[in-house]
C-alpha cells in the first residue's frame, strides 16, 4: 500500500495496466559479457526501412568493427562486423518470425583477442549538425528500445519544424526487462554524452529524462550526476504499462498531445531511448559502428538470468548453451512478454532491435494458449486502452474482416500494439494479433 500511495505523487497517463513486473530477477545483477559464438548470422534487414547492401564477398577477412554492408538510401543504415573473422557466406537464413532473409554469415576467429580495430578518435564538438546526423547514420544506430527505427532519420527534423525538447525514455515498462535500468545506474556519463549528441543533432534546447518510479536507484544516480546541468532534467513518472510509449510519455512530461497519425516533431518534441543514446555516446567519439548490444536474458526457463552484452548475430542456440535452460522450459520471446515476438527457430540471431530474451516454462506456455471464448462485452479492454480506442469493436470488425472500416472509422492506425487489451480480456481473445493482421492487410492494399 505504501508503494502504491507513493507512486500517486508522480505523473502518469489515463488507463493502462499494472502487469507483474518480474524485474527483481535481474535488476540487481551488474552488466556481464557473453563470449563470441564460433559463427555469427547477420541479416541485412535489422531495422525499419530498406535493408543494407552487402559490400563484402565470400572468403574476405574482416576485422571487428569493419563495415560489412552499406546503407541503401536515407531510411537505411550500414552493418558492421561484430568480430574479426572471415565471410563464410551471404545467403538466406531463417528469421525470428519464420521467413528466410538474406544474411551475412561470419566465421569468427575464436583465438583472436577481438579488439575493435576499426575507427579513430574524433572531436564531436567540431561537427556541424548535418555532419553529426551523417555520423549517426554511419554508426548503424537504430532505436534499441525495440522499434528499430534509424536514429539519424528520427533526429533529422523536417524543414519548417523545430523541436525544443528531447525526451529521454528511461521508463522500461516491459515486464522482465532491466537493461535500461542497469545502463542508467552504471553508465550515466556515457548516457550524458549521447544526450548531448541527440540535442545537437535535433536542435533541442533541453532534455527531460523520464524514468518510472520503480527504478529509484537509476533516478538517484542520474539526478546526482546531472545536478549541476541546467538544461537536462530527470523526472520520475508513475510505474504503469505502457508508460514508455513515446506519445504517452510526451503527454505525461510536456502536456502536449501528438495528433492522430502525426509525429512528435509536429509538437516540438523528439524521443530517444536511453540505450540508444548511451551507445551513441560511446560510439561516435571513436568513429565506430554498432556491433553489440545489451539484452536482458531471463525468465523461469533460464538458469543464469542477467543483463548481458551480446555480439550482434549471436545465434539463440549459442546463448542458451552459455546461460543454461531449465528442463521444463517452454517457449522463447525476443523482447518482453507484452510486445515481444515468439522465436520459431533456435538458430535465429540477436538483432539490433532485440532488447531481451525471455524463456518461459511449460506452465506459462500452457496458460498463454488457453481456449478463446466469445466477447462478453465487459469493456475491460476499453478501460485499459491507453489511446482510448474501442478494442472490443475493433476485434469484432476484425473477425468479420472489415479491415478498412477498422482504419477509417475506428482509428486502427493509432493502436501501437501495446497488448493491454489482450492482457485484460477474460475471454482470452488475442486482440492485438488481430490488429496486426488488419494493419498488414491494409498496408498491402495501399501498396497495390
Amino acid at each position: 500500500m505504501i508503494n502504491w500511495l507513493k507512486s500517486l505523487s508522480y505523473k502518469t497517463f489515463a488507463h493502462g495496466i499494472h502487469p507483474d513486473e518480474h524485474k527483481e530477477e535481474t535488476r540487481h545483477i551488474g552488466i556481464q559479457r557473453l563470449p563470441f559464438a564460433p559463427e555469427l548470422i547477420l541479416p541485412l534487414a535489422q531495422h525499419f526501412g530498406k535493408p543494407s547492401k552487402a559490400i563484402v564477398h565470400v572468403g574476405q577477412e574482416v576485422v571487428r568493427g569493419e563495415p560489412l554492408a552499406e546503407a541503401d538510401g536515407f531510411l537505411s543504415v550500414p552493418l558492421h562486423a561484430p568480430a574479426s573473422g572471415v565471410i563464410k557466406g551471404i545467403e538466406l537464413k531463417p528469421s525470428a518470425r519464420g521467413p528466410k532473409t538474406e544474411a551475412i554469415v561470419l566465421k569468427v576467429y575464436t583465438g583472436e583477442a577481438q579488439r575493435i580495430l576499426y575507427g579513430m578518435p574524433r572531436d564531436i564538438e567540431t561537427l556541424t549538425q548535418e555532419e553529426l546526423l551523417q555520423a549517426i547514420q554511419d554508426s548503424g544506430m537504430v532505436g534499441l528500445g525495440g522499434a528499430g527505427f534509424p536514429s539519424h532519420a528520427k533526429l533529422k527534423i523536417p524543414a519548417g519544424h523545430e523541436v525544443d525538447t528531447l525526451i529521454v525514455n528511461g521508463c522500461e515498462c516491459e515486464p522482465y526487462l532491466t537493461t535500461d535500468d542497469r545502463l542508467m545506474r552504471e553508465h550515466p556519463e556515457q548516457l550524458l554524452q549521447g544526450i548531448r549528441i541527440a540535442m545537437k543533432a535535433s536542435g533541442a534546447k533541453r532534455a527531460i529524462v523520464g524514468i518510472e518510479d520503480n527504478k529509484m536507484e537509476a533516478i538517484k544516480s542520474l539526478q546526482a550526476h546531472y545536478a549541476d546541468i541546467d538544461d537536462i532534467k530527470v523526472e520520475p513518472v508513475q510505474t504503469k504499462y505502457p508508460q514508455g510509449s513515446e506519445k504517452l510519455l510526451i503527454k505525461v512530461l510536456l502536456g502536449r498531445e501528438v495528433p492522430s497519425g502525426g509525429f512528435p516533431f509536429q509538437i516540438g518534441a523528439v524521443v530517444q531511448n536511453v540505450a540508444t543514446l548511451a551507445e551513441l555516446g560511446q560510439l561516435l567519439p571513436q568513429t565506430q559502428g554498432l556491433i553489440e548490444r545489451l539484452i536482458t536474458i531471463t525468465g523461469p526457463g533460464i538458469k543464469k538470468p542477467g543483463n548481458y552484452i551480446v555480439p550482434l548475430g549471436t545465434p539463440l542456440r549459442f546463448i542458451l548453451e552459455q546461460i543454461g535452460v531449465a528442463d521444463d522450459s517452454g517457449y522463447m520471446i525476443f523482447g518482453g512478454p507484452m510486445m515481444g515476438s515468439t522465436v520459431s527457430f533456435l538458430d535465429v540471431p540477436v538483432l539490433k532491435q532485440v532488447s531481451g530474451l525471455l524463456v518461459l516454462n511449460q506452465g506459462a506456455a500452457q496458460d498463454s494458449s488457453e481456449k478463446i471464448y466469445p466477447c462478453i462485452k465487459c469493456a475491460r479492454c476499453v478501460d485499459a486502452c491507453p489511446v482510448l480506442l474501442n478494442p472490443s469493436m475493433l476485434g469484432q470488425l476484425a473477425a468479420k474482416r472489415y479491415y478498412e472500416t477498422m482504419a477509417k472509422q475506428y482509428h486502427l492506425m493509432d493502436c501501437f500494439e501495446c497488448g493491454c487489451c489482450s492482457y485484460v480480456c477474460p475471454s482470452n481473445i488475442p486482440l492485438v494479433q488481430y490488429f496486426r493482421i488488419a494493419k498488414s492487410i491494409n498496408r498491402e492494399k495501399a501498396a497495390k
